[in-house]
């Protein structure tokens, strides 16, 4: 195959929007290791992803090698430009934008990887949940397909955590990847979700166009709201009185029913309000409680806190579910696309590489959502895998399989039908020097 790359032009749209954050040379080898990502069938290594552009023979290896490890690019540029892709392609116009944000780790081996070191894997089997390797935190927005009834949540921010620098706070990695896609996407709100890790003092002073909805911890220091200022000297109360624990206000609170639709379901749920202050997260910042029983049984079986006044309540309580759809494509990410299988080790590579594969995963839905989506395409699964029987929804793998058909039919078409091919103009061109000698 020669050096250029066949490319759809369903694709080709997509990948141009990166086309400013690289150097020309750069450009294009982030294209073909694009197409080779989702070509290879097999361990998406960084050779891998060069073999299945079909390269191997024509690229040297060094040249994938550097394009991770020293070549010019940011990989937090490529992920504003795809946010502001997945927002202007999937969002309407001025609507709210959800993030989840979540944390994994990829394990590695090795001394010399770099940032690599012992942290919590609530994916590990057994009951010590260690592992060694690169801990990322994710952010992702979260939309809604016309051909899913689940949300889908797109990888676009990546922030490492290296222990012993500022980055070792997956908080404040969180904080400032939101700060950055708000300011990606002036004049949307942005509405975070997270699971209990993500809430603590660096919240405080969060920007107003940023709304912050966690899992409330049941130990968590609750303050009624601040008194009125009663005209006598002195610095006036910033807090109320403590409010009791979230079991003695649960036995009190006025449940009422809620309908929602989380998970793929709608049920009606029981849920009781109060807006209070989480002094030691929001300081100042009012937020709202929401406690949901979802049984009979007394007390709450859920508590939720937001920044969020304006929301009602089954908003909150849909837009904490939608956090789920995160750990999805976590999963789809390690599973069905190989993320975390290229074994490089110096910082550059390290920091860019992972990031490289969830961009690309994120990629392939937007394309597939766009222009490579067909309600033909589950009945046709279902047809080679009969025992699918409650398919009704394309997958992610789905989604990757049907991209990866379209890239290896486009590397035996022509662009166009009356033009030759390079391997006829190669030809031609040998058989000139032929006569020529």
């Amino acid at each position: 195959m020669l050096p250029d790359v066949t490319i759809p032009a369903s694709l080709t749209a997509l990948l141009a929007v990166f086309e400013p954050c690289f150097t020309a040379p750069s450009f294009r080898t982030f294209c073909a290791l694009a197409c080779g990502f989702w070509a290879q069938t097999e361990r998406r290594t960084v050779c891998g992803m060069l073999t299945g552009a079909g390269l191997s023979r024509t690229w040297a290896h060094h040249r994938a090698h550097y394009f991770f490890s020293r070549a010019r690019w940011n990989p937090d540029d490529l992920g504003l430009a795809l946010a502001r892709l997945a927002v202007s392609l999937l969002a309407g116009a001025g609507d709210p934008v959800t993030v989840a944000i979540d944390d994994t780790l990829f394990r590695r081996c090795g001394k010399k990887v770099w940032a690599a070191s012992w942290f919590h894997d609530g994916s590990a089997k057994g009951p010590r949940k260690t592992g060694y390797g690169n801990n990322w935190v994710i952010a992702g927005i979260v939309v809604t397909l016309p051909f899913c009834s689940r949300p889908v949540c797109l990888p676009v921010m990546f922030r490492l955590v290296v222990k012993g620098t500022n980055s070792a706070s997956r908080l404040w990695l969180a904080r400032r990847m939101t700060e950055a896609l708000a300011g990606a996407l002036p004049g949307r709100a942005i509405h975070v979700v997270a699971d209990a890790a993500y809430a603590g003092k660096e919240l405080r002073g969060l920007d107003t166009a940023i709304s912050w909805t966690t899992r409330l911890r049941k130990d968590a220091a609750l303050y009624d709201l601040a008194p009125p200022r009663t005209g006598r000297r002195g610095r006036p109360r910033i807090r109320g009185a403590r409010l009791p624990a979230l079991a003695a206000i649960a036995a009190t609170a006025a449940f009422t029913p809620v309908e929602v639709t989380r998970y793929r379901q709608a049920v009606t749920v029981r849920a009781a309000t109060l807006t209070c202050l989480w002094h030691t997260v929001f300081g100042p910042q009012q937020v709202r409680v929401v406690l949901i029983r979802d049984t009979a049984t007394r007390g709450f079986d859920v508590a939720l806190v937001t920044t969020d006044l304006h929301a009602s309540t089954a908003q909150v309580i849909e837009r904490y579910a939608a956090r789920w759809s995160i750990e999805v494509a976590i999963e789809d990410a390690k599973q069905i696309l190989g993320a975390g299988q290229a074994r490089n080790r110096v910082a550059g590579a390290v920091r860019r590489t992972l990031p490289f594969m969830l961009i690309c995963q994120t990629l392939a839905i937007i394309w597939y959502s766009t222009a490579g989506y067909h309600p033909g395409d589950v009945t046709a699964r279902r047809l080679d895998a009969p025992w699918y029987r409650t398919k009704t929804e394309p997958s992610t793998a789905d989604m990757i399989a049907k991209l990866r058909r379209v890239l290896i039919a486009a590397r035996f078409q022509r662009p166009r039908p009356d033009q030759p091919t390079p391997s006829e103009i190669h030809a031609m061109r040998l058989a000139w020097e032929t006569n020529a000698a």
